[in-house]
């Protein structure tokens, strides 16, 4: 019998690196990470993050979609969603053949044209559980590439409902991941689960919690957490004891402080003596997630005169990025490195975190004198497009930054 599921890839690192290589690599990145993450240009003083662009588990989604392409040329081969939140990835991805599926308005994939001769790849965000169990019953390849950093935190979430605690989970309700790490309740009868966007939100449950006055009643909270709460969700019943997770690519910082807040609203209802009956916490901070924002805090220590963020506009964790420089210095987060208009010298950027800001675009952003440019970039964002945002802001303004030979590692 052929087999259906793979999670290792196929072997085929070797033969497709050099395809890999030759698209993602720049010399221009490695150049300036070997000079200790600085370098000049003419007028411009540059300064990488020292934690930037891809992680392990966005290296290894998109090295087993090649592999896929390359061990199942002669098949039909689909995504669902998207490989990960980038659109030149996800542009080469469908220039490779690869046919995107999407959701409907309710969030809803339509697999009724696969068969069992189609080869289907789930993303690094992982898919739902129903999801799962659909194409698992239509007999279709699966290739499998949710990272092994969301991969932890299902399991949490899946031992909270086990032992009959809620997941509350710091995340995006409308998120792939967040519904799919969602979903790992369902594993379990009376599984249950309430996703909250921020702090704010946080704090309307911990308010219903510990019963404060401020709190909203019933019926107005139920209405406030509809979309983001499991089917038949009773704040009552459900916020007696608590487990607390994270969508991965959240700030790290703020997951911590709502877990914080949430055990402090479980002792203030229940008492300290009887908080580790209510409360639990695994720590499910993605290590990658961390380590770019903690790039970002060290370099704002002394901020560049002007920042810019890399990074598909829909990537929470390049949003965050964002969010962070722009509390210490200018800061604009391109989704590509074509938002820099050489000919028209202006740049192309979202200049909130807020999913419903549009676009912006400047005309004199670029300092007149001489300036030190910040670059980092979301762990979905190639080098290649970050060496390509520099030379495009060193071409407006004149320098040539010559042609540096550094190979692939």
């Amino acid at each position: 019998m052929e087999e259906t599921y793979f999670r290792k890839g196929f072997g085929l690192k070797t033969e497709v690196k050099p395809i890999i290589d030759a698209e993602y690599f720049s010399a221009l990145v490695e150049r300036i990470r070997s000079r200790g993450y600085a370098d000049t240009f003419g007028d411009v003083t540059v300064r990488l993050a020292e934690e930037f662009g891809f992680c392990y588990g966005v290296d290894r989604a998109v090295d087993y979609a090649y592999e896929t392409v390359h061990k199942f040329a002669d098949r039909r081969i689909f995504l669902v969603g998207e490989i990960i939140h980038n659109p030149h990835v996800n542009k080469r991805m469908t220039e490779m053949g690869i046919c995107f599926l999407y959701p409907d308005e309710s969030g809803v994939f339509d697999f009724s044209h696969l068969t069992t001769d189609d080869v289907v790849i789930l993303p690094a965000f992982g898919v739902t559980l129903s999801d799962f169990h659909r194409l698992g019953k239509i007999g279709c390849i699966l290739v499998d590439t949710t990272c092994g950093s969301v991969l932890h935190v299902w399991k949490r979430v899946d031992k909270y409902s086990r032992d009959g605690f809620t997941a509350l989970i710091h995340g995006k309700h409308h998120h792939e991941e967040s519904r799919a790490t969602a979903s790992q309740v369902d594993r379990h009868p009376d599984g249950k689960y309430i996703i909250v966007r921020d702090m704010e939100e946080a704090m309307l449950v911990c308010d219903y919690i510990a019963d404060r006055p401020e709190s909203l009643d019933k019926d107005r909270f139920v209405q406030h957490f509809m979309a983001k709460a499991s089917t038949g969700f009773a704040p009552d019943r459900d916020l007696q004891r608590i487990g607390v997770a994270n969508q991965t690519t959240m700030l790290a910082n703020e997951s911590v402080a709502i877990g914080t807040q949430v055990r402090a609203a479980m002792v203030e209802r229940f008492g300290e003596e009887h908080a580790a009956s209510h409360y639990r916490s695994f720590g499910t901070i993605c290590s990658a997630t961390q380590e770019r924002q903690d790039a970002v805090v060290k370099m704002m220590e002394n901020p560049p005169d002007l920042m810019i963020v890399i990074g598909g506009y829909n990537s929470s964790n390049t949003n965050h990025l964002a969010h962070m420089c722009r509390q210490h210095t200018t800061t604009f987060h391109v989704d590509d490195a074509a938002c820099i208009d050489i000919e028209m010298g202006t740049i192309r950027h979202k200049p909130a975190l807020a999913a419903t800001i549009p676009e912006r675009v400047e005309t004199d952003w670029l300092p007149g004198g001489p300036f030190s440019l910040g670059l980092t970039a979301g762990a979905s964002t190639p080098n290649n497009k970050i060496g390509e945002a520099l030379l495009r802001v060193l071409r407006i303004r004149g320098v040539d930054p010559g042609s540096p030979e550094v190979a692939p590692p």
